[in-house]
């Protein structure tokens, strides 16, 4: 099994986080998107991870290692390939067409999944789905009695499906994908944007013959800004709360914990109160704070503040200062 991972966008609703660290990387519950994303896959598909494509724009260097790193952590040969151009999610897989043969899986790296299944490798191929409120904002699938793919419709201005592509695929032949993306660059079928997507591919396939599954997913995270980050970096500590969060290596004084919380190593912590829902990266300092909902990078250092919903960067620093008050009886004070 090969995995193969379109990554190379700017990221600018992330900013500023993503001026100086590309979105995939930046961590959730102390690892990154993308290393995150490679594990949740690994755990639905029976076959051995061969190979894993990253497609990236200009990273540099040191990003390149930590992703081959990451492929090589799963046992698996690491690839590294260039779009140089935002020309759509078709053109983006076909950077990868060195390893495009054989089973293979397509994940985007700005969107996180829960499952419960085993990946039925002798399908033809297999679009992942997760039903949504809001159709209209997204690419959706249209299936027949038999649980086939019959139409794909970029967001629909009246209802089709309310089942919502998340941007995992399955297909058994990487090279009839390849195939057929390589056919849209030759004749330049791009869409209204100008760029060349996968669900034209995809309905090619399909009117050609091939059987395309629906897979549904419990959980659908997403982590294009913010807000939502924050909120998948939350719901992804659930996940995990049977798990032990809190490096022996961290260091808490006089600070209460109200779990799930993760804390990364070296980090120190006191007179505080932490929690519920927050990611501490490894070697933070936090002093006298109060945090919940909130993402901190690492080493970052915290003293006097209240945060939630709130995503910090790497070695940023906040500090408030004590107050000189003197407060009356019924006196309100809000800061």
């Amino acid at each position: 099994m090969k995995i193969i991972i379109p990554m190379a966008g700017k990221g600018k609703r992330m900013r500023p986080h993503t001026l100086t660290t590309p979105k995939p990387l930046l961590p959730i519950v102390g690892k990154p998107i993308v290393q995150r994303l490679v594990e949740d896959l690994s755990e639905v598909v029976s076959d051995k991870i061969t190979d894993i494509g990253f497609i990236i724009g200009d990273f540099g260097s040191e990003v390149e290692s930590q992703l081959i790193a990451i492929a090589e952590n799963m046992g698996a040969k690491g690839h590294i390939f260039h779009q140089e151009k935002a020309l759509g999610t078709a053109h983006a897989i076909l950077c990868a067409q060195e390893i495009l043969s054989g089973n293979v899986l397509v994940a985007f790296a700005d969107t996180l999944f829960r499952a419960d299944f085993t990946l039925d490798a002798n399908q033809d191929g297999i679009i992942w789905v997760k039903e949504v409120p809001n159709p209209e904002q997204y690419g959706v699938v249209k299936l027949d009695e038999g649980g086939n793919i019959v139409e794909f419709v970029e967001k629909p201005s009246s209802f089709v499906s309310n089942s919502a592509i998340i941007g995992i695929y399955y297909f058994k032949d990487g090279d009839n994908l390849k195939k057929e993306l390589q056919y849209l660059i030759d004749n330049d079928i791009k869409d209204a944007g100008g760029e060349f997507q996968i669900t034209v591919a995809l309905e090619n396939m399909k009117n050609k013959g091939l059987k395309l599954k629906q897979g549904a997913v419990e959980d659908w995270l997403d982590c294009g800004n913010k807000d939502v980050t924050v909120e998948t970096n939350g719901r992804y500590i659930q996940f995990l709360a049977s798990k032990d969060l809190i490096s022996a290596e961290a260091q808490l004084e006089n600070t209460s914990i109200i779990p799930p919380v993760f804390i990364g190593a070296g980090a120190k912590i006191s007179n505080s109160v932490i929690g519920p829902n927050v990611s501490i990266g490894k070697d933070s300092v936090i002093k006298r704070s109060i945090i919940s909902n909130t993402i901190l990078q690492e080493s970052v250092s915290l003293e006097g503040v209240n945060l939630d919903n709130s995503m910090v960067g790497n070695f940023a620093k906040i500090v408030k200062k004590s107050d000189d008050l003197s407060l009356g009886d019924y006196n309100h004070l809000i800061l």
